[in-house]
């Protein structure tokens, strides 16, 4: 199924990669962080060239939502309690310059860039709500609090932030990378001493930036342990009213809202990845209860890797990787984070200092909750006997009976019926005897 992106856009399209290059700056991956990364080096003058296995935008960025905001779900209260005043305050500044830096851009780029309030919502705990407001006025944001929502059901209130926006995220995409240094269908298969390996040619590099969602490398920075990846679901309506925002519930599970010309856009039914879910059904359901006159005109779903602490990982990929940079983990917000990944990498490439780089930076500390899930789900599915292993570290693969693929509940990989691959971080598909 495609999304609504899809089929309203004419992407450029860029020669694949014949014979062997040099280049000062390699980007592998050639969605939103990869081509913004790209932009920001030309505009500075760095030699640089990116490459991507399959076509721009062709990844998760033609499956997202599209909401551009530095609001990312209830996490300023929790910045403030585990990484402090100064990293919270970094944290909302560079995302309000990420959001101010896209409507800047927007301007040259017709891709229906609009302002929007950005809300969080929830149904029954208002005190939350409060808590965030009383964060965000500690770290300098005077925040909106409402009562009323608009919402098609009850709700205890939602925080708000002006001044946000949201896109057609293909459009811009398109727009931003004419004229850009690209390789499109040329897949990186290994490194080998500062050479990227190719089917089309070798690329001898100084430095590179993995852009490529998952990061690909698994013998460093421990990504592996420190993400997991989330599947959730969109469905588009006709005839459902406008939200006249943007709209997400507080609570893991809930719904998403916004519009994009006469169509909502109801977001909600996820699971990690491998797991059951609601899926579209969950959609459809909440759909025919509050929006009976609604026809759904697209359906189409997306994949987000998820960090440990809910802060992207954006520097360098590990300390034995020197040239090496990354950026993951958007934690479902990965339109702003693409542009502070921009923001950040295009700086640290040219050994500039960021001062925002250490808020994201992927050496700190692994210590959370969040890794003894990820190492547990990693083992359990290492020992399930299957005869469907993923390529990408061997965990078994799990039949999505709604998507109709094989997917990786350690990591995120995904593959067609027929073993194609999906998702990475795998970087291959299926082999034959997996099949069997």
């Amino acid at each position: 199924m495609n999304s609504v992106w899809v089929e309203h856009c004419d992407m450029p399209h860029f020669e694949s990669l014949a014979g062997s290059i040099k280049t000062d700056v390699l980007i592998i991956g050639g969605g939103m962080a990869g081509v913004l990364c790209a932009r920001f080096l030309q505009e500075k003058g760095v030699d640089y060239t990116l490459v991507e296995g399959r076509t721009i935008g062709s990844g998760i960025t033609k499956d997202t939502t599209a909401k551009i905001t530095a609001q990312h779900g209830l996490l300023y209260a929790k910045l403030l309690r585990t990484m402090g005043e100064e990293a919270a305050r970094k944290y909302l500044d560079v995302n309000l310059q990420a959001v101010q830096k896209y409507r800047e851009l927007c301007k040259q780029i017709s891709c229906d860039f609009e302002t929007k309030t950005s809300y969080i919502y929830s149904r029954n705990d208002r005190k939350k709500l409060e808590e965030e407001a009383d964060a965000l006025r500690k770290i300098g944001y005077d925040t909106i609090l409402v009562q009323d929502t608009g919402l098609p059901f009850a709700t205890a209130g939602a925080i708000g932030f002006g001044d946000q926006g949201q896109f057609h995220p293909l459009k811009f995409i398109a727009g931003i990378a004419h004229g850009l240094n690209i390789y499109e269908h040329t897949f990186v298969k290994e490194f080998k001493n500062h050479t990227a390996v190719t089917d089309k040619g070798n690329i001898v590099f100084q430095k590179v930036i993995f852009a490529t969602h998952f990061p690909i490398d698994n013998k460093h920075g421990m990504y592996f342990l420190k993400l997991y990846q989330h599947r959730s679901y969109v469905i588009a309506l006709e005839h459902a009213e406008d939200v006249d925002g943007m709209y997400l519930d507080a609570e893991k599970g809930g719904f998403s809202f916004r519009n994009y010309g006469d169509l909502l856009l109801l977001g909600g039914g996820s699971h990690r990845t491998g797991k059951s879910g609601g899926n579209w059904q969950q959609l459809r359901e909440f759909a025919r209860d509050h929006y009976p006159r609604a026809v759904q005109k697209y359906a189409w779903a997306t994949q987000d890797c998820m960090s440990l602490d809910g802060v992207a990982y954006i520097g360098r990929y590990g300390k034995h990787m020197p040239d090496c940079y990354v950026a993951t983990g958007f934690n479902k917000w990965g339109m702003t984070t693409s542009m502070v990944s921009a923001m950040i990498l295009s700086d640290l490439v040219m050994e500039k200092d960021n001062p925002y780089a250490d808020v994201f930076d992927p050496a700190r500390s692994m210590w959370k909750p969040q890794l003894l899930c990820n190492g547990w789900e990693a083992i359990t599915n290492l020992l399930t006997i299957s005869k469907k292993r993923c390529p990408h570290l061997g965990c078994a693969l799990k039949w999505n009976p709604a998507e109709h693929s094989w997917d990786c509940s350690c990591h995120g990989s995904r593959f067609e019926a027929d073993g194609t691959l999906i998702d990475n971080p795998a970087n291959g598909d299926l082999s034959r005897k997996n099949l069997l």
